[in-house]
């Protein structure tokens, strides 16, 4: 059985922040992992939702396999995955799991909380 989805081409993907309960109560290892939501445009989304459900029912791990933005490739755990019907096609949302080392957080540059800092 195929133990991974590939993004074949395309720019890497976008990671979203998730502060969902459910998503974070499931990372009960040692390590510290980020869980994350990216959203994946994709011919046949209900094939790679199976997959993904075929690889937990049998109790195996299924990993998101793709290239970084410096080109290296890098994986990371589906803990879930979902398809969505849209005009332009099928949308794949992945959540997954990245390395809390590794994760770095942008804020917009309209945000206006750095005008919540006094000036020293």
């Amino acid at each position: 059985m195929d133990d991974k989805i590939t993004i074949i081409e395309g720019p890497p993907p976008v990671f979203e922040h998730v502060n969902d309960g459910w998503a974070m109560g499931l990372n009960e290892s040692p390590s510290l992992s980020v869980p994350a939501l990216t959203r994946l445009r994709t011919f046949n989304g209900p094939a790679l939702v199976q997959r993904c459900y075929t690889a937990w029912h049998s109790k195996a791990s299924i990993h998101l396999h793709y290239r970084n933005d410096l080109g290296l490739e890098q994986t990371a755990p589906i803990l879930a995955a979902r398809n969505v019907e849209t005009p332009e096609g099928h949308v794949l949302l992945l959540w997954v799991y990245l390395d809390g080392d590794g994760v770095e957080y942008e804020l917009d540059a309209d945000d206006d909380q750095m005008d919540d800092f006094p000036d020293e």
